[in-house]
């Protein structure tokens, strides 16, 4: 069989939501996009008892995307549940910190929006089959060239993929970013994210609460609609063995010396479904190469404590957009000087939340007295700053 080549403006390595969404936005702009992935399958939501357990805290920023994109009112907005407050509270022994963030002391309506991935995913999937000037091919990228002008990818069909920019949206363990010769900072956590969902017996009015436990990692059950919740349990590696072999009804016994007042008792939803990933520290020595730019976890894994990794993606998508939309007339999407400004314009808060999520992570992590009573007077002093949590706030939503 005859191979072929597609040539495009822009091929996106790479179809999860992050890579997704930028291949519309790029699309829309009047671009040829390529899109390029493995098949991918994606449960149907088949009924309202059946809920992912695998759920994002959506900002402001990827909100506003989504929105331009048409792609927010396409979602089952009955299946996303706004974040109108978060408690943090540090549960270890001798302390009594507590720090609490509300949407009507930030002036705002909502925190944040807690969106399944099965949703978004859907949501996107439908906005591609109606997207303008977009080719999407499965297939395994085995080979990477750059030339003056452009790129080009040869898949093990033989066939060739070309662009003026490439676009790594691959996840953590890129391909692209392996072929860039880009190098990497790696750190694991010796945690896993273990994720499942619960029954509430309390309403959660649309609360997320968050406890720092001693020896037991950073618990936090965010809100579903509904008296539903979302368990991420960042655990220690042994600590996640246990919970992904005990009964749900034994993890939600654990859960309940936190969460018993504001929650009241736990039930697993049905069908039970538990989960866990590794955590990791990821950081890229760059986001761009020669023709290429990074975005989502090709370009930057952080904790989860603070579930920023998809919108960080998210920011990714937008700052390139609008690079790649204000660019000079003379210059093509993968030029150099637009690269240079994407990079420039993700790099401090890109670095901002690594170091936040780092520095909480090994902060909370630590068992020195020092520490401990630093982390207890600072959380409880900025819990009486309501100026500086506005600005907290502020950088979390993106702003």
């Amino acid at each position: 069989m005859a191979t072929q080549n597609n040539h495009s403006d822009v091929c996106i390595v790479g179809n999860g939501a992050v890579g997704k969404a930028a291949a519309l936005g790029l699309s829309q702009a009047g671009l040829r996009v390529c899109l390029l992935g493995a098949p991918v399958t994606v449960a149907p939501i088949s009924d309202a008892s059946s809920w992912d357990v695998r759920v994002f805290a959506l900002n402001h920023v990827a909100h506003d995307l989504l929105t331009s994109l048409k792609v927010w009112d396409a979602m089952d907005l009955a299946r996303v549940a706004p974040v109108s407050a978060m408690q943090v509270i540090d549960a270890r022994e001798s302390s009594a910190a507590q720090l609490d963030f509300d949407a009507y002391g930030a002036h705002i309506d909502e925190l944040a929006w807690i969106v399944e991935d099965r949703n978004l995913n859907q949501a996107l999937d439908t906005a591609l089959k109606f997207a303008q000037n977009l080719t999407q091919v499965q297939g395994r990228a085995v080979r990477f060239e750059v030339a003056d002008t452009q790129a080009t990818v040869t898949l093990e069909s033989g066939d060739t993929l070309s662009a003026s920019l490439m676009i790594g949206a691959d996840g953590a363990q890129s391909w692209l970013r392996g072929q860039c010769d880009i190098g990497l900072d790696y750190r694991s956590y010796g945690q896993r994210g273990v994720v499942t969902n619960f029954a509430c017996e309390k309403p959660h009015q649309g609360v997320a609460h968050q406890w720092f436990v001693e020896n037991l990692g950073i618990i936090a059950l965010l809100p579903l609609p509904g008296n539903q919740v979302s368990l991420v349990w960042s655990a220690p590696d042994a600590l996640a063995a246990d919970l992904l072999r005990e009964p749900l009804t034994s993890l939600a016994q654990r859960l309940s010396v936190y969460c018993a007042d504001a929650l009241g008792a736990l039930t697993p939803l049905q069908p039970e479904s538990i989960k866990a990933f590794p955590l990791q520290l990821l950081r890229p020595h760059a986001m761009i190469a020669p023709r290429v730019a990074l975005i989502g976890d090709a370009a930057h894994v952080v904790h989860p404590l603070a579930g920023h990794g998809m919108n960080l993606g998210f920011g990714d998508v937008t700052s390139l957009l609008s690079q790649i939309t204000a660019r000079e007339s003379h210059r093509d999407c993968g030029d150099a000087r637009v690269l240079s400004r994407y990079s420039r314009a993700r790099r401090e808060e890109v670095a901002l939340m690594q170091m936040t999520t780092d520095g909480l992570a090994r902060l909370f992590g630590s068992d020195l007295a020092p520490l401990r009573l630093a982390r207890s007077l600072g959380m409880n002093l900025l819990n009486r700053l309501p100026v500086l949590k506005r600005k907290l706030i502020s950088q979390a939503m993106g702003k």
